[in-house]
């Protein structure tokens, strides 16, 4: 297991793609012991189990005394994912060390408990010495969970341990791979991710292209830093101008720029955020996975929350179209999870038991070029859902999705996002156009989640944000022709309709008016034991004038509709905790948006099932090369 001589065999994707067909060795992830950025907890990557050490990106040292493990998000081998969805039969584990001590690769069952796979003794009773070791181990009991990890530890002297690298005997070699970044508006994030690109010349040896397509009216070129980020990218940077065809437009175009002419000369494509904070090594792991699975397969990064870079959003996703409900965490999946913290037994926190997933958000995922020959294009639907339909219209070829565990980047909280927003019209009626696609489109059953809706959102003086979801349903029955330019119309228009309704508007709290005693901190008192008597109170108190409350400041977690509906003023914190909106209560409004509502619904119901099948039908037409070269202006 231990050799003065040996090296590894391994070969990055981008070299092993010009060696031909057949099995080579790729490296399927490096060893890290800190992270991309000191803004990242280096426990995401090792640990410190006891004594003292010095963590650097490739490397650690170890004061006498003292154990390191990689049992850690970024740490671990997840072996289940490898058996499940790969032939893979075996990973080796290389690294270079000197000093003395020993490294240990172990493996965890199911539910965590530990095991020896391997070992290697460093140094010798004459001195230390600088050595390679190696250690094997097989992906074979692992199909319902488990992975594996190292463990270094020293005793009576210093060890230092570097260049750890993970690699498989893969089935072939890795695809060329382009990355297309959709930017809008996010112009020092997006040069941040290029940098980081630059910054590691081995992980960007994976990519062809890094192709960025600007949709923004603040381009990235016009930053002096553009030139320098440009120029150390050198000629694998494509920087592209277009109109704002929302994330759905962006991504689309680095899709059809990498499936141009012949099938042989086509590449995947890794499609990455503008915002995220990037771990480079994102892109060595969702690559050679790819590469390795037994069917061709969608490779999805997971997303961990920026503001809260310890935490997990969710380790695999579902979608519940018919309740305008997505990011649905699917069985046995991690959500929100605090990735430092430990379980009840005092084990790390991690995605032991393998789960599956129906598709992955675009924040960071991996398309090869063989699904887009198969099912097209995404939809011309501007943004929200378009990842979703186009995991599930994937599936649903026979082609599956994996959220590849390890494999993240930091992505802008959602739940500091608020839901009152211009984008929330997209997310409704992209949502129903997912449910005329992808369900059997119970009118009913939508209607009836319509009508829920609307009805909080008038209880807590939603006003704009109810005019917001009568438009969706409206235009989403105007048919597929409202997709015709790609929705951008539809998004200047739900623009301008919101700024007629105040509350849609932020304030900076120096700003609010009301004097300080007035607007005491009002607090839920709970959820309602009966929701049906409690919406039924609220009904009363906004139709009859007669506020239980005239006025009161209400943080964000406890801004529900059956708590605002007692007031007739009400100071709400913004999610993102930034300002406020003023909901005051507006009788005209409330009646004339519930008699639009009924018009809405009753539309629905009746012209519903008709226009579901006229979306089933364009999707062809609507995914083609032909509509977005026209949606582009191009000539193909």
């Amino acid at each position: 297991m231990l050799s003065t001589a040996e090296t590894s065999d391994a070969v990055t994707p981008a070299a092993a793609a010009t060696e031909g067909t057949g099995p080579v060795r790729l490296l399927a992830q490096r060893g890290l012991f800190f992270g991309p950025s000191a803004l990242v907890p280096e426990d995401l990557y090792s640990k410190v189990a006891r004594g003292v050490a010095r963590r650097d990106r490739g490397s650690v040292i170890l004061a006498p005394g003292t154990t390191v493990h990689t049992n850690t998000y970024f740490g671990r081998f997840h072996a289940t994912y490898w058996q499940r969805w790969t032939s893979v039969e075996r990973v080796e584990v290389t690294a270079t060390a000197s000093g003395t001590g020993r490294i240990r690769l172990l493996s965890s069952d199911t539910n965590k408990v530990w095991r020896y796979t391997d070992a290697a003794e460093i140094g010798t009773a004459v001195g230390p010495e600088t050595c390679e070791i190696r250690l094997s181990g097989p992906i074979d009991r692992f199909l319902d969970g488990g992975g594996m990890w190292l463990e270094i530890s020293s005793e009576l002297g210093e060890l230092t341990v570097s260049d750890v690298r993970w690699t498989v005997l893969a089935p072939r070699s890795v695809p060329a791979t382009d990355i297309v970044i959709c930017s809008y508006n996010r112009v020092e994030e997006c040069l941040d991710t290029l940098q980081a690109l630059a910054d590691d010349p081995e992980a960007l040896a994976v990519i062809g292209t890094v192709r960025v397509v600007d949709q923004g009216s603040d381009p990235l070129e016009s930053r002096d830093r553009f030139t320098a980020v440009s120029a150390a990218l050198g000629e694998r940077f494509v920087y592209v101008r277009q109109p704002n065809l929302g994330g759905a437009g962006g991504f689309t175009r680095g899709l059809y720029e990498a499936t141009r002419g012949a099938p042989e000369e086509h590449r995947d494509v890794l499609l990455m955020d503008d915002d995220v904070m990037l771990e480079p090594e994102l892109l060595i792991r969702l690559t050679t996975f790819a590469a390795s699975t037994t069917t061709t397969t969608i490779v999805g990064g997971q997303m961990l929350n920026l503001l809260h870079p310890g935490h997990l959003h969710v380790s695999g996703e579902y979608a519940d179209p018919e309740n305008l409900i997505n990011g649905l965490p699917t069985p046995g999946a991690l959500r929100e999870a605090y990735l430092l913290g430990a379980d009840d037994r005092g084990l790390p926190i991690n995605q032991e038991r393998r789960t599956d997933t129906i598709y992955n958000g675009w924040w960071s995922c991996l398309i090869p070029a063989e699904i887009v020959r198969r099912i097209g294009y995404p939809l011309p639907i501007f943004f929200q859902w378009d990842d979703v339909e186009y995991g599930y219209r994937a599936r649903a070829e026979g082609f599956p999705t994996v959220s590849l565990p390890g494999a993240g980047v930091w992505h802008g909280d959602f739940g500091w996002k608020d839901w009152d927003e211009w984008h929330r019209y997209f997310n409704l009626r992209n949502g129903l156009i997912m449910s005329a696609l992808h369900t059997g489109f119970s009118t009913t059953k939508i209607g009836a989640r319509v009508a829920h809706l609307l009805s909080v959102y008038l209880l807590g003086m939603h006003y704009g944000l109810s005019a917001t979801l009568l438009q969706a349903v409206e235009d989403f029955l105007e048919g597929p022709e409202i997709l015709r330019d790609g929705s951008a119309e539809s998004a200047a228009r739900i623009r301008a309709i919101r700024a007629e309704y105040p509350e849609t508007k932020l304030h900076k709290m120096s700003d609010v008016a009301e004097d300080f005693r007035a607007l005491g901190v009002e607090r839920a008192a709970g959820e309602p034991s009966n929701e049906l008597v409690t919406w039924l109170k609220r009904v009363v108190i906004q139709t009859s004038g007669k506020a239980t409350r005239p006025m009161g400041f209400i943080p964000a977690g406890d801004a529900h509709w059956w708590h605002v509906g007692l007031f007739r003023r009400a100071v709400v914190t913004d999610m993102g905790e930034m300002g406020v909106r003023i909901r005051e209560r507006d009788r005209d409004k409330l009646f004339a948006l519930a008699k639009r509502g009924t018009v809405a619904l009753r539309r629905l119901r009746a012209e519903g099932p008709a226009v579901a099948e006229r979306y089933r039908a364009a999707v062809p037409e609507l995914t083609s090369r032909e509509n977005w070269t026209r949606l582009y202006d191009l000539e193909d």
